[in-house]
């Protein structure tokens, strides 16, 4: 578990923050084990992501609207099962590694399902497949990090599987992109590909990942009931309703690869490596924002996240073809993603008890899932009636208005304690 020197220090304020040598100490073997799950998984997922707006909208021709409800599928189907995952790894003790890997093998069997759907509604149904794993998988994975590190290191020990999982990001890109370059049937090559991947990021978890604390008591049992009733707490409900309102102006991310293509006239061949940007910029910026969040306070750093995604929109909208324009927006998008993916789950986590901690992240992952699944469809929607710039306009003013909104609520269990 986690190694840490006992010397504190004191802040003017009376606040307790762990010393230098406390803050370098070695995370728990379940943290980066677990970032080497998510590394090799996230090579084969951001495979398909990298390709799936182009194969969708140029290869079989689908409409904006089309193409939005897919998007919102891929993005939100899994909140419908996270509150099921969560609740079955909290009521077995010890199964919270299980149950993620179940969700892993999931993932994994859709892979190859995509060479042989063609049309619309088998295309989505393997795509709500795979986010059926996904939502198995997130609470109880995120949770075994949360277990496994302390209330003042929290951050950081999330903003370093993030930046692990983020560098697999970064790779499936750039190998999706060399199989289309290599290959006559490139998009069949990249669904092969990732399912031999993902199978490898499954091996991973058995293999290496330890099983869970296996101390559940058989008497007093968690309940959906118990995990719903958190959100009485002042604190996990102010997070959660904002997770709602900001994740319902979160333009999904094939939407932005999308935009920018059409503003700088990319062409299809390089889209694969848009995502690239937005990946090394999260990869860089996962630690140290973390780290920043345990220090300073997680609401603030997870707010200032939002503030770069805006600042994206606000690119995307204006008149600027500079040859810098890519390389901000992809860095602000990077930047949105590491100060809010990793700190929103570790302030969460602050304010679930340890017999819940995989339910209770689960509700507010629900949630806001929920909401960027309904922010799809009503994108693609707006894209298709008004236009790709109005329906941009429209997230941009509801992004700024949810924001001004969250600002006003600062959970106690967010700040340094």
């Amino acid at each position: 578990m986690y190694v840490a020197d006992s010397r504190t220090s004191t802040s003017a304020q009376g606040a307790v923050r762990p010393s230098a040598g406390r803050r370098r100490a070695a995370l728990a073997p379940t943290v980066l084990a677990l970032g080497t799950v998510s590394l090799v998984t996230d090579v084969s997922s951001e495979m398909v992501t990298a390709v799936l707006p182009l194969y969708l909208v140029t290869g079989l021709g689908l409409s904006p609207l089309g193409f939005g409800l897919l998007d919102g599928v891929y993005n939100g189907f899994s909140a419908l099962v996270r509150l099921v995952g969560g609740h079955f790894a909290d009521r077995g003790g010890g199964r919270h590694k299980w149950v993620a890997g179940l969700g892993y093998g999931i993932s994994a069997v859709c892979k190859p399902l995509l060479l042989v759907a063609h049309a619309l509604t088998p295309i989505g149904l393997v795509l709500a497949a795979d986010r059926t794993g996904k939502g198995l998988r997130t609470a109880p994975r995120d949770a075994l990090i949360s277990l496994a590190s302390t209330p003042e290191t929290r951050g950081r020990a999330f903003g370093v599987h993030r930046a692990m999982d983020t560098a697999g990001a970064l790779l499936g890109p750039l190998v999706a992109f060399l199989i289309l370059r290599a290959t006559v049937d490139g998009y069949d090559a990249v669904f092969t590909v990732s399912f031999c991947v993902a199978v490898l990021g499954v091996l991973v978890l058995v293999l290496f990942v330890p099983g869970g604390r296996g101390d559940a008591d058989p008497v007093e049992r968690p309940t959906l009931r118990a995990a719903l009733a958190l959100l009485r707490g002042r604190d996990l409900r102010r997070i959660t309703v904002c997770a709602l309102l900001l994740g319902l102006a979160t333009v999904s991310d094939s939407f932005v690869y999308l935009l920018l293509q059409r503003r700088l006239g990319v062409p299809d061949r390089w889209f694969a490596l848009l995502p690239l940007g937005t990946a090394a910029a999260f990869l860089l910026l996962a630690v140290p924002l973390g780290r920043l969040a345990d220090r300073v306070g997680r609401w603030t750093v997870f707010l200032a996240g939002h503030g770069a995604l805006l600042a994206v929109y606000a690119l995307l909208l204006t008149s600027w073809h500079g040859t810098g324009l890519p390389y901000l927006v992809l860095a602000l998008h990077g930047a949105f993603y590491a100060a809010t993916d990793g700190v929103l789950m570790a302030a969460a986590s602050d304010s679930v008890p340890e017999r819940l901690r995989s339910s209770g992240l689960a509700v507010v992952q629900t949630g806001q899932a929920l909401t960027r699944f309904a922010c799809s469809l009503l994108f693609g929607a707006a894209w298709t009636v008004w236009g790709d710039r109005a329906a941009l306009a429209g997230a941009a003013v509801a992004l700024a208005a949810c924001a001004a909104f969250s600002l006003t609520l600062r959970p106690k269990g967010t700040v340094p304690a």
